[in-house]
């Protein structure tokens, strides 16, 4: 009898310790990378960067091949990832500073669309700091925010119990070493890098204890501009450049301005491998202090790499564009979602997905159900990563914008297979089949008129149902103005842009005395 009670004892204890990690609250690491391409990884085929650390993150997660962003550009993005919502629901449609109407045709005589209006926070809306606070979390956010000019819209306002480094700004004032412009971060050594300063931040709040749950969020502000990087990381990838042989032309137009093809950037490359280093320091933390096995871990970026336009940085091929445009470069990004306790990982999950996505299946694994109140227009994933049914259903962009990087004012329709497009200066439309085509060179839109006509109609009525604000036309417009800026673009800043790069392979290569700032004291 003793014996039987024994094992029954056992097998109590061991199932409990099985189940153990299911049956507390999960906590959540979201990392979030900005500009950051989807082929700006070694796992999905880059063979210039090195990223080892998220390289075994991906490994052991989810991939979502088919994983989009919710906007080309960051703000937009960024609000859809906190509201769960399209951009045309929560109406941050650009990013939070750009200008509209007449403001911008004045700097930008040679495009012939007015960008309409557009909100310059989330204040209407529950983010998702506020919801895991709801749920009874610990809060925490590291680095970029961008959803708010105002202090009442920082993230220490906006759910999160401690806020480092977030603030109305999305680049980082006065570059990526210490001393930082920034009202929301201490002070570092001279030469301290910025992705190191939050991943090291993140990493002392992970190692306090806790009586909660948490959900913290690791927003690098890497990789965008300005593109630097120390003179050693510079050195070890301008050697890569030079066995590997470089290519004679690195970039060739687009539509609108010039747009890089290869991926060679030195400095770049060591920006990369900087965030990369981040995100070792605090995925080793979460294994090193007992926390891995029931921590949630995401990793996203905010939209494609940035080809065009800021700096240049980056080729985001096959894929066609890059940040700011409307084609799949611009798009489609990194999507990863690790889950400890659930061993079959599937790494080519193929149903589209998106950024909106993210609010509601991590509150579905939080257990935290979301009010009716608050109709977010995402769906938990959670049945795609238990290999339950998960219906088809249409993914929505609204673009109404010129953008700094060569993108056309448009919005998009991803269903199924099919992705159409719909340009807002002329009300053309492009129809690709993702499947046969992702680089989008065949444009099937005459070929099959009446699906890119039940597409489009479909797209429309979603944006007349949103109320979604679109472009107006400029006042007697003088198309010869647009022709003039395409031969600029052309023939003076498309060999300007080359001979940077080129100058960048020299051993010689300085940019400034100090390389940013880079060199590490302790003054």
């Amino acid at each position: 009898m003793k014996q039987i009670l024994l094992i029954i004892i056992l097998s109590v204890m061991f199932s409990c310790k099985e189940n153990h990690v299911e049956q507390r609250k999960p906590n959540v690491l979201f990392i979030l990378v900005d500009d950051f391409g989807y082929h700006d990884l070694g796992i999905t085929g880059s063979t210039f960067y090195e990223t080892p650390n998220i390289d075994k993150l991906a490994a052991n997660s989810f991939r979502f091949t088919q994983g989009y962003t919710s906007s080309r550009v960051c703000s937009p993005a960024r609000a859809s990832i906190m509201t769960g919502k399209f951009t045309a629901s929560h109406g941050v449609t650009d990013w939070i500073g750009a200008k509209t109407g007449k403001e911008w045709h004045e700097e930008r005589p040679y495009t012939k669309l007015l960008p309409p209006p557009y909100n310059h926070d989330i204040a209407n809306e529950k983010t998702l700091g506020e919801a895991f606070k709801e749920a009874g979390y610990q809060t925490y956010f590291a680095g970029k925010w961008h959803l708010g000019e105002s202090e009442d819209q920082w993230p220490e306002k906006r759910g999160f119990d401690i806020n480092v480094g977030g603030w109305s700004v999305g680049s980082p004032l006065g570059g990526y070493f210490a001393p930082f412009t920034n009202p929301r971060l201490g002070d570092y050594p001279n030469g301290e890098n910025l992705s190191k300063v939050l991943a090291q931040e993140t990493e002392a709040f992970l190692e306090k204890d806790k009586v909660k749950p948490f959900f913290a969020m690791l927003s690098f502000y890497a990789v965008h501009g300005p593109i630097q990087s120390t003179k050693e990381k510079w050195s070890k990838y301008r050697d890569k450049v030079e066995n590997l042989g470089p290519v004679e032309f690195g970039y060739k137009m687009e539509r609108r301005m010039p747009i890089r093809v290869v991926q060679d950037n030195p400095v770049y490359a060591g920006m990369v491998e900087q965030m990369d280093d981040g995100v070792g320091i605090v995925l080793d933390a979460l294994e090193r202090l007992g926390l891995a096995d029931n921590t949630i871990v995401v990793f996203t970026s905010d939209h494609g790499g940035v080809a065009s336009g800021d700096g240049f940085a980056t080729s985001n091929l096959p894929l066609r564009g890059g940040k700011g445009y409307q084609w799949e470069g611009g798009l489609r990004v990194p999507y990863f979602i690790k889950i400890p306790w659930n061993s079959k990982v599937v790494t080519d999950i193929t149903h589209p997905v998106s950024g909106h996505d993210f609010f509601p299946t991590l509150l579905d694994y939080a257990g935290q159900l979301i009010p009716s109140t608050n109709q977010v227009d995402g769906k938990s994933l959670k049945p795609l990563m238990e290999g339950r049914e998960f219906p088809e259903r249409p993914l929505y962009w609204h673009y109404p914008h010129y953008g700094n990087q060569g993108g056309d004012p448009s919005s998009v329709l991803r269903l199924g297979d099919w992705k159409l497009i719909h340009y807002w200066e002329d009300d053309h439309v492009e129809l690709y089949n993702l499947i046969e085509d992702p680089r989008e060179q065949n444009d099937l839109a005459s070929k099959n008129k009446a699906k890119a006509t039940e597409l489009d109609n479909q797209l429309l009525a979603w944006l007349e149902q949103k109320n979604a604000l679109k472009p107006e036309f400029v006042k007697n417009f003088n198309p010869l103005l647009e022709l003039e800026q395409f031969e600029i673009m052309k023939t003076r800043r498309m060999p300007q842009l080359e001979q940077e790069r080129k100058s960048m392979f020299s051993k010689d290569f300085e940019p400034n005395r100090d390389w940013w700032g880079s060199k590490l004291t302790k003054d």
